[in-house]
């Protein structure tokens, strides 16, 4: 469909490859993506998360090896200033989180989840600072490398598909790609739709 091709030619870049990061079924990419959310879960420009995602810690270990002030000057080195403090003391919460409940290994969180996507966004909100808008941002990043979440278009990538003239349908949507870019589908619809409302996650 030449409509598709043209999202995913345009806008069918995700968050976490914007930030670099090669997702896999790993624990490393999948913590960098619990970081990355939690960056984006805050009224915030996506584009400096992106950028202050590059600048931290990569492993829950590291991470609670820095010290408060370091993930502050790493935030700010990205000009991710107007949460930093905050958001610095969440980090180093959450990576005592996932060292207490997943052993620094968010791969049990398939199957703490059941494979679950509903029990899957229950579990990520539990992370400091997420809640359940930033546990839809990992679910949707996170169905690249988890097909079991497949298709996973929460209510953004929904009004995208809208706007884009696109079905509604999540079952109908994923049909239009192949498995491996329903992700990048959805981040495309997801963009389609924040770029017309002026919001940016």
């Amino acid at each position: 469909m030449a409509r598709v091709e043209e999202l995913l030619a345009e806008h069918g870049t995700t968050y976490a490859a914007e930030a670099g990061i090669t997702l896999a079924d790993k624990p490393q990419p999948l913590y960098r993506l619990l970081v990355l959310t939690t960056l984006l879960s805050t009224r915030i420009n996506a584009e400096l998360a992106v950028a202050a995602a590059k600048e931290l810690p990569r492993s829950p270990s590291a991470m609670r090896a820095s010290t408060w002030q370091e993930r502050v000057d790493a935030l700010g080195r990205a000009h991710y200033v107007r949460y930093d403090e905050s958001t610095s003391t969440h980090l180093g919460e959450a990576a005592d989180f996932v060292r207490e409940r997943y052993r620094d290994d968010l791969r049990r969180m398939n199957d703490a989840a059941g494979k679950d996507p509903r029990q899957l966004e229950k579990l990520v909100a539990e992370f400091p600072r997420i809640g359940r808008t930033g546990a839809q941002i990992f679910c949707r990043e996170a169905q690249a490398v988890w097909p079991w979440l497949r298709p996973y278009f929460d209510q953004r990538a929904l009004r995208g598909a809208d706007k884009a003239g696109l079905p509604g349908d999540p079952r109908r949507l994923a049909r239009l790609v192949s498995g491996d870019d329903v992700a990048r589908l959805a981040a495309a619809l997801v963009r389609v739709g924040l770029a017309k409302t002026g919001r940016r996650r």
